[in-house]
């Protein structure tokens, strides 16, 4: 399945290290299905968007994805692909920006015609093929109509698509120069988070996250001194305090790092789709360990 990591220090910007992709003889990378695509999100100090992205299509493309990324920013996103729909094209590649903030999925959902019927004029937002980037502008278009409430509008779009399209999983991380957002709907696939203090458990180590396969790598010297919130698929060390969010739950860090939580679909969706019923390429993105 594609991996998602999220970690906000706000208020503090602060220098991490990210490697979303093993060596090529890494005997952990020979035993799992190739990823589709990486990308990193963070935000410049005016609160200008950066996303790095790049399908891995080639040998390339696979040694930029394994060189470090040495970026500073308040939150960061960062996702692996494994393609459900799209090419492997740039446009395709999570995560994404739209109106000044960055988002990233794991999923699939279904029906992109009505979807896209619902986005009406705003689905000039999208420029690729994907569902995710389709479901980012109906997130940012219901955060329009709410005046600006990001929570307002992850609310209203989650609960349309939950009533309105097929639904496998909707798994999404967004966030802004100071703000993270995560959701897990339904409970398909786990989301994990994690408020760590400074120095973690211990009071001193910097943060060292890896996702099992070592697929997401997380490194920052600055998280001994300043405390953070990581949002990931799975849990990325030995800290006790990791907690799953339940189905339908969105978790909002503010920008003091002040952590709320609140379900916000409180029923399956009504057209859920199950694994049986997905073509094998989207079933094998949403298998892969």
């Amino acid at each position: 399945m594609c991996r998602l990591f999220g970690l906000s220090a706000a208020p503090h910007r602060v220098r991490a290290s990210f490697w979303l992709l093993d060596a090529p003889d890494s005997l952990a990378q020979q035993s799992h299905r190739e990823p589709d695509g990486t990308g990193l999100g963070t935000f410049a100090e005016d609160g200008t968007p950066i996303v790095e992205k790049q399908p891995l299509a080639a040998y390339e493309d696979k040694e930029f994805a394994q060189e470090a990324k040495h970026r500073s920013s308040a939150t960061f996103v960062a996702h692996i692909r494994f393609a459900t729909t799209g090419e492997l094209l740039p446009q395709n590649t999570h995560p994404f920006a739209q109106d000044g903030r960055v988002f990233a999925h794991n999923g699939v959902v279904e029906d992109l015609p009505k979807l896209e019927a619902e986005l009406g004029s705003d689905l000039a937002l999208v420029h690729g093929d994907t569902d995710s980037e389709r479901v980012f502008a109906l997130v940012t278009s219901h955060i329009g109509r709410n005046g600006g409430d990001v929570t307002a509008g992850i609310t209203s779009a989650a609960r349309w698509l939950a009533d309105n399209v097929p639904i496998y999983a909707l798994n999404i991380l967004l966030t802004t120069p100071g703000e993270l957002w995560a959701l897990r709907y339904p409970d398909t696939h786990d989301l994990l988070f994690l408020e760590r203090r400074a120095g973690g458990p211990s009071g001193s180590r910097h943060l060292q996250h890896a996702s099992t396969p070592g697929r997401i790598r997380a490194r920052s010297e600055h998280l001994a001194e300043y405390p953070a919130v990581v949002v990931a698929s799975e849990q990325m060390d030995e800290d006790p305090g990791w907690m799953p969010l339940q189905s339908g739950e969105l978790l909002h860090v503010d920008r003091d790092l002040g952590v709320t939580r609140e379900v916000i679909v409180d029923r399956p969706p009504r057209y859920p789709i199950r694994l049986a019923d997905l073509g094998a390429r989207a079933a094998a993105s949403q298998t892969e360990k």
